[in-house]
C-alpha cells in the first residue's frame, strides 16, 4: 500500500531529487543488488540489499530506504518505516548528501561517548531512537541512563 502525499512530502521528495540525495540512495540500492519500488510519499524501498554495511534492518540515503530485508518485513514495522522517513526530512533539510559527513560524524561522537552509532547521533534522536530499535543513551563510561 502506497502512503499519500502531504504539500510537505512534495516539497521534500522535490528537494532530495534537486540535492542528488535520492539520486545517490538509488545508486547505492543498486550497487547493493537491491530491488527498487515506490513507496509513496516520493519515497521508495530498495529490498535484497546484499551487503553488510551499515548494519541496521534498514538505513535511508535521501528518499531511498534501503534494507536486506523484503518488502513484507519493511510493511510489517510501521514504526521503523516512520524512523527512517523522518531521516527523508533530515536529506531535505541538511543539505542532501552533505548529510552523510555530518551523519558519519555525529555516529563517531556517539561511538565514543556511548559505544554505539545512536545514542548521542542527533540524526537518530531527531529521528526517534525508540522507534529505530536503538537502545536508550546509556554514557559508555556510566551505568546511568541519560535522557
Amino acid at each position: 500500500m502506497m502512503e499519500p502525499h502531504t504539500p510537505w512530502t512534495r516539497v521534500r521528495a522535490v528537494v532530495n531529487w534537486i540535492n542528488l540525495s535520492t539520486v545517490l540512495g538509488l545508486l547505492v540500492a543498486r550497487i547493493g543488488g537491491a530491488a527498487i519500488t515506490p513507496r509513496g510519499r516520493g519515497t521508495y524501498f530498495a529490498t535484497g540489499y546484499r551487503y553488510g554495511f551499515p548494519v541496521a534492518s534498514a538505513f535511508t540515503i535521501g528518499s531511498v530506504i534501503v534494507s536486506k530485508h523484503d518488502l513484507a518485513h519493511l510493511r510489517a514495522r510501521p514504526v521503523l518505516m516512520q524512523h527512517e522517513d523522518r531521516h527523508c526530512t533530515q536529506y531535505a533539510v541538511v543539505l542532501g548528501p552533505v548529510m552523510l559527513a555530518f551523519y558519519l560524524l555525529c555516529a563517531g561522537v556517539s561511538y565514543v561517548l556511548a559505544g554505539d552509532h545512536a545514542s548521542y547521533n542527533p540524526f537518530e534522536r531527531l529521528a526517534g531512537l525508540d522507534d529505530g530499535g536503538y537502545r536508550a543513551p546509556r554514557l559508555r563510561f556510566s551505568s546511568r541512563h541519560v535522557d
